[in-house]
């Protein structure tokens, strides 16, 4: 007998907004959940480990296997590549294992395409403040780079309501417990057709610009 299908739930957000840190409290609290582990060109960070974060290859690679249709979604962010690998997601949802995607809004969309049933969430900060905040408190990029995330947040932002639910990362705690409430069904209270988001997105969209 095939066991169930699992359910795909793809995560995105603008840079800064914890959705990593999310993600891994998440997984922490379900640990029945599988995550792919996408691939990247970009240089790996000295606390990462390759095939626990990402997996770190080089561009002609990268390449190599775009050619060969192996990305369920790939997109360029900034100067790096990423990509995630179709057979690796889709082993792991024939097995029955609930999967969870980490990528941004344009491999999102890529997503929604290739598989329409998964669920898509994105990930919203509070404040332009506290966006600035986290990307300065990584310590890992110039300040030219952060200044460059910091005007390109706004057109990342502004694709929030093409995904089924948000989040906003204003409590860790609170954000992790209501991700988990859209993983195990009970999230209808976060769609993103909620009016109240329409306020925030605007204060945020206004103080990007």
């Amino acid at each position: 007998m095939q066991p169930k299908l699992g359910e795909l739930f793809v995560v995105a957000a603008p840079s800064g907004a914890g959705k990593t840190s999310l993600v891994r409290a998440l997984m922490e609290r379900l640990p029945q959940l599988r995550f792919s582990i996408s691939y990247t060109t970009r240089p790996q960070r000295p606390a990462e480990e390759h095939g626990r974060d990402y997996f770190f290859v080089d561009k002609r690679e990268f390449e190599r296997m775009v050619v060969n249709g192996e990305f369920l979604e790939h997109a360029q962010v900034f100067d790096n590549l990423y990509g995630t690998s179709r057979q690796q997601v889709e082993q792991l949802l024939r097995a029955g294992h609930n999967v969870l995607l980490e990528i941004d809004w344009q491999g999102a969309r890529q997503v929604r395409r290739a598989l329409p049933q998964c669920r898509s969430i994105f990930i919203l900060p509070p404040s332009r403040a506290a966006l600035e905040t986290r990307l300065r408190s990584r310590a890992t990029d110039s300040d030219a780079v952060i200044q460059r995330r910091l005007r390109d947040c706004s057109a990342d932002m502004s694709h929030w309501d093409e995904f089924d639910y948000v989040v906003v990362n204003q409590d860790f705690d609170r954000a992790t417990t209501e991700l988990q409430q859209i993983v195990n069904g009970d999230g209808e209270h976060l769609r993103s057709s909620r009016p109240e988001l329409r306020t925030l997105l605007a204060t945020l969209l206004m103080q990007a610009s």
